[in-house]
């Protein structure tokens, strides 16, 4: 529906991009690309990036234990490596029994606390794909332990500073949102699996910058994982490996109550995809993203 709030938009390197805007926010604003909302799952290429560049200057090591970093943790992490966790297959205990185990607002600490008291794992890591948050919230301490610097402005000087993009932020409190972003309730605290509020015209630029590769690490965030028999997945650092039209597209989409996002990019095309939907709770968006993908390749 036209009176949806809604923001879809497409960039082709060398064009600007071109943006649809409909709706207004819960708040009564214009819902337009400049809009602060929060962008949910998307922080999963963001952690992902950080771990590519904090292990470019030596800080880490994709193939290290969880429990070197993490060493609060059960015995069960010590078989747990970065790169099962970046990839979904770090056997975790499922997120259902993460969400069960808190016992307040879902932050970082929260998530490593109830992880901490849940049980052994059934299921060994490198064995299976099992999209994982918990496993991001662990990624995310693991990196703002390796750097020495908070979350927030570890991405600030490593991404967002350098790629210009000013109106983006990993915020884990205390407000439930950013000053003049559009608060959700409950607020998701917790940098890792959520945490990143930007506006639509900067996600875009964000993935206009992997496509061009300026921050130096698309290639290897590209790559996709493996299990531990040498299984490919259909997943890289923080998104989805898909194929349309003969071409690889690079996706991720975010989910909480009341926002629907979902990014997508060809790189050999230049083209970046980009669909936020608020007061929404449906799959549409993603039909909508492949829509936008189907007319500049179809």
């Amino acid at each position: 529906m036209a009176t949806e709030p809604l923001v879809a938009g497409v960039s082709l390197r060398g064009a600007p991009p071109v943006y649809g805007c409909a709706g207004r926010t819960p708040a009564g604003r214009r819902f337009g690309d400049r809009t602060p909302v929060y962008a949910a799952s998307l922080s999963k290429q963001v952690i992902a990036a950080l771990v590519a560049l904090v292990m470019r200057q030596g800080g880490l090591a994709v193939d290290e234990p969880l429990s070197r970093r993490l060493p609060e943790l059960p015995a069960w992490a010590e078989s747990v490596r970065l790169r099962h966790l970046l990839h979904h297959v770090g056997g975790l205990p499922g997120d259902d029994l993460v969400d069960r185990a808190l016992t307040g607002d879902r932050t970082g600490p929260g998530v490593l606390a109830a992880l901490r008291a849940l049980p052994q794992p059934a299921r060994p890591p490198g064995t299976a794909y099992e999209y994982s948050n918990a496993g991001y919230v662990c990624l995310a301490e693991a990196v703002r332990r390796a750097a020495g610097a908070e979350l927030p402005s570890l991405a600030e000087d490593l991404l967002f500073q350098p790629l210009g993009l000013a109106d983006t932020r990993l915020w884990d409190g205390p407000g439930a949102a950013p000053p003049d972003a559009e608060p959700l309730s409950p607020a998701p605290l917790s940098p890792g699996d959520g945490g990143l509020w930007s506006t639509p015209a900067d996600l875009l630029r964000w993935a206009d910058a992997l496509n061009d590769s300026r921050l130096g690490v698309s290639g290897l965030m590209q790559a996709p994982g493996r299990l531990d028999d040498g299984t490919v997945l259909d997943y890289a650092w923080g998104m989805g490996v898909r194929q349309r039209h003969g071409l690889t597209v690079y996706r991720h989409g975010g989910g909480w109550p009341g926002v629907r996002t979902v990014l997508a990019r060809v790189p050999d095309r230049g083209l970046s995809v980009l669909v936020v939907a608020l007061d929404d709770d449906t799959e549409r968006a993603a039909s909508l993203a492949d829509s936008l993908l189907d007319l500049p390749l179809g």
